[in-house]
């Protein structure tokens, strides 16, 4: 991985990393902070498709198609390790582990972005926002994030509504439902599950996050 990681990016809040339509001449593991991937309409309005935590592969989508169809976007300062998209064959001719890895990584990918459909096209308001809560905290916890169940949580109530399809005040109002069942407290940025099996019922069991997971 030495030989195939050419250097490390560190970039702010806010910043972009991949933009949709472009073509990236490098793949990036996120080694610390949180990142989200959206597509935009012509209208302004915005999607979320999935978070990026620490160890999730960026990029590889135009490595196989040419071009990104979603943005990337640093939700915090992150701190990216970068790779030359062109090594990529490479490593998988010469190392089956390492492309074993990064199969994985996207066939994980894939059963998130699943998840996520059957929950905005199918799921109610209180079971959307619950999926999305409880599935980011357990995705956190697996990558030590997570202390004392608390966690800081630094995307707002926008992204949440984004994520799920509702409009912002329809969100707020179904987030103060959820609050008032004492699963979980959420001020600011500190997020605290106080009952992962009653939030879990509320989501609507959503899918076992996997065990230990390659990073690459």
């Amino acid at each position: 991985m030495q030989s195939f990681k050419s250097g490390e990016l560190v970039l702010d809040a806010g910043a972009t990393i991949l933009v949709e339509g472009t073509n990236s001449p490098h793949l990036y593991t996120l080694l610390s902070g949180w990142a989200i991937k959206h597509k935009s309409l012509e209208d302004g309005l915005r999607q979320v498709l999935n978070f990026a935590l620490p160890g999730d592969l960026l990029g590889l989508q135009a490595s196989i198609s040419d071009t990104m169809h979603h943005t990337v976007e640093a939700l915090t300062g992150v701190v990216l390790c970068v790779f030359p998209r062109e090594k990529l064959w490479t490593l998988y001719e010469s190392h089956q582990g390492l492309a074993f890895d990064i199969t994985w990584l996207a066939a994980r990918e894939e059963t998130i972005l699943g998840d996520y459909l059957v929950t905005v096209g199918q799921r109610r308001a209180t079971e959307r926002v619950a999926f999305v809560l409880l599935h980011l905290f357990q995705r956190a916890r697996q990558v030590g994030l997570v202390r004392n169940n608390k966690v800081t949580f630094p995307f707002t109530q926008e992204h949440l509504a984004d994520t799920i399809g509702f409009s912002l005040v329809h969100t707020n109002k179904t987030l103060k439902q959820l609050r008032r069942t004492g699963c979980f407290k959420w001020v600011g940025t500190n997020f605290e599950l106080t009952d992962e099996q009653k939030l879990g019922a509320l989501a609507g069991e959503p899918s076992p996050i996997g065990g230990v997971r390659p990073l690459v």
